[in-house]
């Protein structure tokens, strides 16, 4: 059995679970907020995706350390750690991020003028994402 590719497959794995916890979260936030508010049911669909980008960010990973184990810049081990911190900081971040949505959503249906504003939030929380995938791809 090869085991060279375990890095790459667990900042993929590690990145869809959290997108689809936070998701998920954020979905159950929605549902209950859109059946007591009229309109603005489009920017709660929206933030309801936003924990969706770190999958992205798993799945490029996972492809860029495939290659470069192939090619011989990175190791096995090197990409296995790479792969399991990455991807936690992937999926924690992608976790947050469908909270703060929910709460986004909730606030935002008490007092509709702060929607835009609750996305403020969802961005901080991604850039941490954003941080550990640069980061990963500057040690390979």
């Amino acid at each position: 059995m090869d085991y060279t590719q375990m890095g790459p497959a667990i900042s993929l794995g590690l990145g869809c679970i959290g997108s689809s916890i936070g998701c998920g979260i954020a979905s159950m936030a929605s549902h209950a907020v859109m059946a007591r508010v009229e309109e603005g049911h489009g920017a709660f669909i929206g933030m309801t995706a936003a924990p969706a980008s770190q999958s992205i960010y798993g799945f490029v990973l996972m492809i860029l350390m495939s290659g470069a184990i192939k090619e011989g810049r990175l190791s096995p081990e090197n990409a296995l750690g790479i792969g399991i911190f990455s991807g936690l900081a992937l999926m924690f971040s992608s976790i947050y991020q469908g909270k703060c949505a929910a709460t986004g959503m909730q606030a935002a249906a008490k007092q509709p003028a702060i929607l835009g504003k609750t996305f403020t939030a969802l961005g901080i929380v991604e850039s941490f994402s954003l941080f550990a995938f640069v980061f990963a791809l500057l040690l390979f």
